[in-house]
């Protein structure tokens, strides 16, 4: 396991933790006696909804993208990030700029490949982009799914 999915681990338990802690006194709130407090309590179980049901769609995407990383990686089609990183360990931004034509370029000659989708989505990452990272990535899935 990877740093980063170790990091979403420890995320997603304390998230798990806090919408509990949520429910049980959304709970409590509506043990209440008062009508006010009532409603209070079951507006607070929405909450918790909405935290699980996000929490697993970003699961979901976690594992999913570290699958199909695992693959590209088995193929030997995955990018190598040979270019300097920062002191924290990132990407240098103005050098993955440098290399994001040539991902740019393998994905317009087939854009139905999941694996220059996948690799896209990489190098938006290492530039710092990463609502367009979380796209490319998404639509390499979509594709994967397909095939």
């Amino acid at each position: 396991m990877n740093r980063p999915m170790i990091a979403a681990i420890i995320m997603a338990t304390l998230l798990a933790i806090y919408l509990a802690f949520t429910l049980n006194y959304a709970w409590i709130l509506v043990q209440d006696d008062l009508l006010l407090v009532q409603a209070m309590g079951y507006a607070l179980v929405i909450l918790p909804i909405l935290g699980a049901w996000g929490l697993v769609v970003e699961m979901r995407f976690a594992v999913r993208s570290q699958r199909l990383t695992m693959a590209l990686e088995k193929e030997g089609l995955l990018p190598t990030d040979d270019f300097p990183t920062t002191i924290a360990g990132r990407s240098d931004r103005d050098a993955a700029e440098k290399m994001f034509p040539k991902y740019q370029k393998a994905l317009e000659e087939d854009e139905t490949s999941w694996r220059a989708w996948l690799r896209l989505g990489l190098a938006y990452d290492a530039c710092g982009d990463r609502r367009r990272a979380r796209w490319a990535v998404r639509t390499a899935i979509a594709l994967f799914d397909k095939s």
